[in-house]
């Protein structure tokens, strides 16, 4: 059996694609339109709706509900938010503490809102285990548990080389860290449950309807214009495509395997038994789930970018990538060299000129939007939603500030990226200088970060 390249996803495959739903039959108005059927414009249009049920809410989808990165994901319910350091810069170390305090909370929020709507999303809370295989990679790891926990992480733990075999069989894990406040999940099944859950409601959802332009209190489509006193763009990696917004976020290539289901026997070897998610401390990061039907799901950067911020065609990624992330799963599990690999997918993330994930509602157009998750969107998605919710809320008069509303994300601001082709030769050149680092920090003995990473995210701003 040949790997299936593409497709959407390994969980479409699985669970199947979605009926589809109708396109906008023309000309319309509503109370808020949102542009994005993934988890940030799902979850915002959820929230809203529990919150004030007489709104008339539209959501318009280019392609269905979840054909983003909501769909294609590594499945990681997780605490993580991108920038957190930046606003603790920009707006003293508290606001970053409850930042971070909300996205911690944001784990449980998810997974008592599937409790609540009965979504069986194959979510298992084992928390997050992110290692270490080199003395450079430990040397960070220790430096970023004590950051965790300076921003409030009391309950994370971090273990020797021993105690980290304890939980997962990596091939040469030096050391690790771990944190309660993550979950692993199926996203397909969180997504298409989350649309049933927002239809029911009595949202009005409109697939296969690209929107080509927003503009203050239109959303316009082929099939005509949805008229909004509030549009809220959710469209994250696909936000390039849209008119005026080419050089707003970045849509970052990232790429996933996954396996054949493993034996009893080869789980016995690797451990594993707490199910957590699995990372480590690399410069061009990897990422990982044990599966509910027990594979081995893994990604990482791939070929991180297209030139013209151009994105892939449904989720068909490249030979030489498959081999890469294959050369990682085998480098962490040895014992897994003869594992067929089912499906190979990709999808991308929106990446901010700063890094920084922000939410923002512009009170003079009632346009709104959210997302520069850089990778780690599963959860941000879902608080963010929850502060759009509030922000629209408290525009309209029906609520004041919150405690969402003044986190240090909100309206923040940042500049756009560089035109092309310097845009296309940056990201190449940060990712291959990300990709030398890693290849000198493994065969190496010093335990400091290879000074050509450094320089590297200095100058991206990263």
């Amino acid at each position: 059996m040949s790997t299936v390249n593409g497709g959407i996803s390994f969980w479409y495959a699985q669970d199947g694609a979605p009926a589809p739903r109708e396109p906008l039959p023309g000309d319309t108005s509503a109370d808020v339109c949102i542009v994005g059927g993934g988890y940030t414009g799902l979850w915002t249009a959820y929230y809203l709706k529990k919150a004030v049920p007489f709104l008339d809410i539209t959501v318009l989808e280019a392609k269905f509900c979840g054909y983003g990165a909501s769909g294609r994901n590594g499945g990681w319910l997780y605490n993580g938010i991108a920038g957190r350091d930046r606003y603790a810069r920009l707006h003293g170390h508290e606001a970053a503490v409850r930042l971070q305090q909300a996205m911690n909370a944001t784990v449980t929020e998810v997974l008592d809102v599937c409790d609540t709507e009965k979504i069986e999303a194959d979510q298992h809370r084992g928390g997050v285990l992110e290692v270490a295989l080199s003395p450079a990679q430990l040397a960070r790891l220790k430096e970023f548990h004590a950051a965790e926990t300076a921003f409030g992480e009391t309950d994370r733990e971090l273990y020797g080389a021993r105690e980290t075999s304890e939980r997962i069989r990596v091939t040469g894990a030096v050391g690790s860290s771990w944190t309660p406040h993550g979950a692993r999940l199926h996203p397909v099944k969180l997504v298409k449950g989350l649309a049933a859950a927002v239809e029911a409601l009595g949202v009005t959802i409109h697939e296969s309807t690209p929107v080509t332009e927003i503009r203050p209190k239109h959303a316009v489509t082929p099939y005509g214009t949805v008229r909004a006193p509030y549009v809220l763009r959710c469209t994250e990696g696909f936000t390039a495509s849209l008119a005026g917004q080419r050089r707003t976020w970045l849509p970052m290539n990232s790429s996933m395997i996954a396996t054949e289901p493993l034996t009893e026997a080869q789980w016995e070897s690797i451990g594993w038994a707490g199910r957590e998610t699995l990372g480590d401390m690399a410069h061009a990061y990897m990422y990982a789930q044990r599966t509910a039907d027990g594979r081995i799901a893994l990604g990482g950067r791939g070929v991180p970018y297209r030139f013209g911020s151009k994105t892939d065609n449904d989720g068909r990624t490249q030979p030489q990538t498959i081999e890469a992330l294959r050369e990682i799963l085998v480098r962490f599990f040895p014992q897994l060299a003869g594992v067929r690999v089912d499906h190979a997918w990709s999808g991308v993330l929106g990446v901010p000129r700063d890094w920084c994930a922000t939410v923002t509602l512009d009170r003079s157009t009632g346009l709104g939007w959210a997302g520069g998750y850089v990778g780690s969107g599963v959860a941000t998605a879902n608080l963010a939603a929850r502060t759009l919710r509030d922000l629209v809320q408290q525009d309209s008069g029906q609520s004041g500030a919150t405690g969402l509303t003044t986190l240090p994300w909100v309206n923040h601001e940042v500049r756009k990226w560089e035109p092309e082709p310097l845009r296309w030769l940056g990201v190449q050149t940060m990712y291959a200088a990300f990709r030398g680092a890693d290849r000198r920090e493994a065969t190496g003995h010093a335990a400091t970060t290879d000074r050509v990473a450094i320089l590297a995210n200095r100058l991206s701003g990263r």
